[in-house]
């Protein structure tokens, strides 16, 4: 007999990060000693009458609006139709940017995996079960943590002793603290110090005000032949026409799609030839079934996808990918700890110190996702909205 869906569990919780606080505008987390910051999650359960249920922990506030939306279509249905449910619901969904797709249909597979008795990656096709990593940093800081270019190259040259092959620098940020020349400054110095020994990446989050200032850097990382050069400037990383004009004037490739969102709006992204590198991300792009879909369309047209931020979805995606170069450790930093929630029993681990020998992290290799969430703590931190659909 087939499984059904019985009931939808949504509990939005809170978990403290010490010693880190907010930039001048508010938007991002850099280190700030003595500070104490609150982040919000939710935790997903999707209950069946088999006994078993998919879950999964992450999501934002506007994706769990949207599962308000369309939770109530699953009650009732089989949990192995993802395929199904995914084309209904992105249509559903079709006047809004569909991130409340994405931990449902992590769930969902994870259900799968623990129905199957077999781990995610091993139903998409296993590739690897290793994944090289790199060492993606907070941004920019000026509280004694990365406040200058020497700072960035001595953390970078600290990565590389510890293992990493792979350096990522979010930088500062252009209003307040930003200066276009510290930009240039801090490339120099990473690529000076340890750019014979890793491969190098920038991601200035777009906050490059112009497009000239992105090239102005753009030519730095060029010096320096950096693997890739992400989200420069303030269209928001969605202007196809400004990223290929930005590519024409530089070498050093470019990753964009992060802010894109849709296979179609993905596939149009890399058909006009307005980025190297492709970036998928299983929460924000509609889940596993949804990063699937753009791995292959990546493939297709010969480029990488490289899956956005660490979590147990992310490391699934990528041991099934072939045409993937680097599992993204973020945010690390040398006085501060990675943002993760402590939702994982286990060995499970995303900080700093989660890669061997070699730089490379392990693929869970248990049922589903393969790790074993902490509700007892979930349920003591969750913020009081709690939504059940039945």
């Amino acid at each position: 007999m087939a499984p059904e869906i019985t009931k939808i569990e949504s509990t939005e919780f809170s978990f403290p990060i010490e010693d880190v606080g907010y930039s001048p505008n508010g938007f991002c987390l850099v280190y700030e000693p003595g500070t104490t910051t609150c982040r919000k999650l939710f935790a997903i359960k999707i209950h069946t009458d088999t006994g078993i249920a998919g879950e999964y922990v992450g999501g934002n506030s506007p994706g769990a609006a949207q599962i308000n939306m369309f939770a109530n279509y699953l009650v009732g249905k089989n949990p192995l139709h993802r395929e199904k449910h995914w084309s209904e619901i992105k249509r559903a969904l079709r006047k809004y940017d569909r991130m409340g797709m994405g931990p449902i249909d992590i769930a969902l597979w994870d259900f799968a995996g623990k129905y199957h008795d077999a781990p995610i990656h091993e139903l998409l096709g296993t590739y690897r079960k290793r994944l090289p990593a790199y060492a993606s940093t907070y941004e920019a800081d000026l509280n004694g943590g990365l406040d200058s270019p020497e700072a960035f190259a001595d953390f970078a040259e600290e990565c590389y002793e510890r293992g990493y092959d792979g350096f990522k620098l979010h930088v500062w940020e252009s209003d307040e603290w930003g200066d276009i020349d510290r930009e240039v400054e801090t490339v120099h110095a990473v690529g000076d110090r340890v750019g014979d020994e890793m491969d190098l990446m920038l991601d200035p989050a777009c906050q490059y005000e112009t497009w000239a200032d992105a090239l102005r850097v753009g030519k730095a990382c060029d010096a320096h032949d950096f693997f890739w050069y992400e989200d420069p400037y303030r269209d928001a990383g969605t202007s196809q026409h400004g990223h290929r004009r930005l590519k024409d004037n530089m070498d050093t490739p470019i990753l964009q799609t992060e802010h894109v969102r849709g296979l179609e709006l993905h596939t149009d992204f890399i058909a006009n030839e307005a980025t190297d590198f492709v970036r998928a991300d299983p929460e924000y792009d509609a889940g596993i079934t949804g990063a699937t879909k753009l791995a292959h369309v990546a493939e297709g047209f010969g480029l990488d996808v490289e899956y956005h931020a660490p979590g147990p979805a992310q490391r699934h995606l990528m041991a099934a990918t072939r045409n993937s170069n680097y599992y993204e450790l973020a945010l690390v930093h040398p006085n501060a700890r990675n943002p993760i929630p402590p939702v994982y029993k286990g060995d499970y681990n995303d900080q700093i110190d989660a890669i061997d020998d070699e730089g490379t992290v392990p693929v869970p290799d248990d049922p589903g996702l393969g790790v074993d969430y902490d509700w007892e703590f979930i349920e003591e931190n969750a913020t009081g909205s709690v939504h059940v659909y039945e």
